[in-house]
């Protein structure tokens, strides 16, 4: 909310240049780096039935790609009636609504427990928990190249619109929207399942299908073709992403949930500007096509190490999907097919 009055009233007062805007992202960074980690852990906490946080997890995704959708429409009438001063004062005033939901929320309360290590010796604690684990390590690994390689194509938008389709700020529009419905689609998807069983075969499906839509939408000259390719790309990167938070969540020790969130927005948050920069860097020596051929063809080699790796970590998680009750424990099984 602070930086969006900032933006607001360095706009009004034509102070905002390219140094406040950088000053006010790299504040923007420091803020998602303890919003984004503390969000994800205190999702749990508002799902009474850890059996409906596949279902929880599906629809904030869906939450977030209708506003994407349905956003950057509303910003662009603000700003043709009145201009971005006040694009960015409505932004600001809307988090009020986010602080007056969070204190009418009533929550079961939860212990804290004050532990005398330092942040060092507790963020090694969560390293070696997040390296030491199979399953949290290889789905993190996969997480990271795929917003390292396989996110960035977005940054060259810009290109595609303009030089490669010869369209200009209307077929960037019609791009990044076939992206966000794709995504969203994806997300509604997932929010009516009924498990999270399943999902761990998933992850490297979606990966696959984010490496193939790339490597043709870097082939493809029609505008009608390169949208489709858009929604096949928005759909792989969500169901990728949604799946692997989802089983991050659920098998997580509680005591270094919010350690292995902050990973987690590493692998995800982290990542991603090295992969824009690595990818504009690209462009310029081979091209923007070429460029995004190579990261689709990253993400494909990537789901195929997954794919290599999911029996093994599949055996380590069904210990503890027992544990939660998502599966029935050995004893139940046996019995049930001795009676069948």
């Amino acid at each position: 909310m602070a930086q969006s009055f900032a933006l607001a009233f360095l706009t009004f007062t034509k102070h905002i240049g390219i140094q406040e805007i950088i000053w006010l992202s790299a504040f923007q960074g420091t803020i998602n780096a303890f919003d984004m980690p503390g969000r994800q852990a205190f999702l749990v906490q508002m799902v009474e039935d850890k059996r409906d946080l596949g279902n929880a997890i599906a629809l904030n995704s869906s939450m977030v790609n209708m506003a994407r959708l349905v956003g950057p429409s509303l910003a662009g009438l603000v700003i043709a009636i009145s201009g971005e001063g006040y694009c960015f004062l409505i932004d600001g005033i809307s988090y009020l609504a986010v602080i007056a939901s969070l204190f009418a929320m009533r929550l079961e309360p939860t212990t804290v427990k004050h532990v005398a290590d330092s942040m060092l010796v507790q963020l090694k604690e969560g390293w070696t928990y997040v390296t030491g684990f199979a399953p949290i390590r290889t789905i993190l690994l996969l997480f990271a190249l795929v917003s390292l390689m396989g996110w960035p194509f977005t940054v060259l938008m810009p290109i595609f619109a303009g030089k490669i389709l010869k369209g200009g700020p209307h077929t960037l529009g019609f791009l990044m929207g076939a992206v966000g419905i794709g995504a969203l689609v994806s997300a509604l998807s997932l929010a009516v399942r009924k498990s999270v069983l399943g999902l761990g075969r998933m992850i490297p499906i979606a990966t696959a299908v984010l490496g193939v839509g790339l490597i043709f939408f870097g082939m493809s000259r029609i505008l009608w073709v390169s949208m489709a390719l858009m929604l096949v790309c928005g759909f792989g990167m969500m169901q990728q992403m949604a799946a692997s938070n989802t089983i991050i969540q659920t098998i997580v020790e509680e005591s270094k949930r919010g350690r292995v969130m902050s990973f987690y927005t590493v692998a995800f948050m982290g990542t991603a500007p090295f992969g824009s920069l690595l990818a504009g860097a690209a462009a310029r020596e081979i091209g923007a096509p070429l460029t995004v051929i190579l990261s689709g063809a990253c993400c494909i080699l990537g789901a195929a190490w997954f794919a290599t790796q999911l029996t093994s970590i599949r055996k380590l998680m069904r210990p503890i999907y027992m544990n939660l009750g998502i599966l029935p424990p050995v004893n139940a099984v046996i019995q049930d097919g001795v009676g069948r």
